[in-house]
């Protein structure tokens, strides 16, 4: 089954940490991302790494997010440290298969007519005291 698995994620306090997980099965991660939503807000890319090399990661989380991957696990991973209220949201996954046409990570993340091809379900974080 073609599919991007989640996990991680939950409550934290502030300054606390989190690692989100996505596990790929039925094809091979090339391009990875992460996004999340608030409620009542847009979408936002906040993290994603290209098959080209290049990576982007949004002035909001930088410095405290962290995008990698396990090729070997087919695993893509999000490390959150100094996680702070305003980072809660519904974080997802997703990626683009090996093969697929490779963009840039800026408009992986940036570009809204532009979606990757497998998403993820979705997971809440919510960070309070």
């Amino acid at each position: 089954q073609v599919q991007l698995v989640q996990s991680g994620g939950g409550d934290v306090q502030p300054g606390g940490s989190l690692r989100l997980s996505c596990a790929a099965s039925g094809f091979t991660l090339d391009s990875i991302g992460w996004f999340r939503q608030a409620p009542g807000k847009a979408r936002e890319g906040i993290s994603c790494n290209s098959g080209d090399g290049t990576t982007y990661n949004a002035d909001s989380v930088k410095g405290r997010f962290t995008i990698s991957r396990d090729n070997a696990k087919n695993t893509m991973y999000l490390q959150m440290n100094n996680l702070k209220p305003e980072d809660t949201a519904v974080y997802y996954c997703a990626a683009d298969a090996l093969g697929e046409t490779r963009h840039p990570a800026l408009v992986l993340c940036l570009i809204t007519n532009y979606d990757m091809t497998y998403w993820g379900k979705g997971t809440p974080v919510t960070v309070s005291s």
